[in-house]
């Protein structure tokens, strides 16, 4: 689990600001929830740091640990699950971008792994109205773009939580986080239109809402590298002088 945190030092990070123009940080945000039988409770934090270290083995960016619990009141009907509320997580990323710029990295992308985080547009968005450099990271666009790419089957409309995507990078990535079950648990649940009201818990028993008996570390491979292509454009629109 050592790849959670960056093995950076401080001339690591100067060497590689003197050459760019503009410092990018990114900043993984993952959660602590529930993730069906099978899954880690880490899974959205291994699946931010898995794509925000896709992106910083292809463009010169400066690394963060990631935050590891966030806004997953939806899944607290299961047993391990840990949030926080939505101000204190727009409070610590409003306080890591200040920081970042009083050391001279003035943009930073926020790699979300978790749905239910909605306060980190809000957070983008306040941000670059007030002239600040902040990106948020991936958009559905994105998230499409790779699921095309990988050969993923599930739409992201029914590839909501532990399912295909999900399931595929961590066989990737971390196959030894998975335990056997994911095989036999699909579950769909399209119509999700009460999830705020009800929770996860009004439309899974299990916690899954997806199909991760498709998942493959194959397709967990492309799915990474097709972001790591789609960032490219965030990274030329945050280091640009324009």
């Amino acid at each position: 689990m050592s790849d959670l945190v960056p093995a950076d030092t401080t001339e690591d990070v100067r060497t590689r600001g003197a050459g760019v123009s503009r410092q990018v940080a990114v900043l993984p945000v993952g959660s602590f929830e529930q993730h069906g039988p099978y899954l880690p409770l880490a899974t959205d934090t291994l699946v931010a740091c898995a794509v925000a270290r896709e992106i910083a083995g292809a463009y010169p960016v400066h690394l963060l640990p990631p935050v590891t619990i966030s806004c997953s009141h939806e899944h607290a009907a299961w047993p391990g699950t840990v949030s926080i509320s939505s101000v204190t997580l727009h409070a610590v990323v409003r306080d890591i971008a200040a920081s970042l710029r009083r050391s001279g990295v003035d943009a930073l992308v926020v790699v979300n792994g978790h749905g239910g985080n909605y306060v980190l547009g809000n957070v983008v968005q306040e941000s670059s109205a007030r002239g600040e450099r902040m990106a948020l990271f991936p958009a559905a666009e994105d998230w499409e773009a790779a699921r095309e790419r990988a050969g993923v089957v599930a739409s992201l409309l029914t590839d909501m939580h532990a399912g295909e995507i999900e399931t595929s990078i961590l066989l990737h990535a971390h196959p030894e986080m998975l335990r056997p079950g994911y095989e036999t648990s699909d579950f769909v649940a399209d119509d999700r239109r009460h999830l705020l009201t009800l929770g996860m818990s009004g439309y899974t028993d299990s916690g899954v809402i997806g199909r991760p008996s498709l998942g493959s570390a194959e397709k967990g491979k492309e799915l990474l590298a097709s972001l790591a292509d789609s960032f490219g454009a965030y990274f030329s629109l945050l280091t640009s002088d324009e």
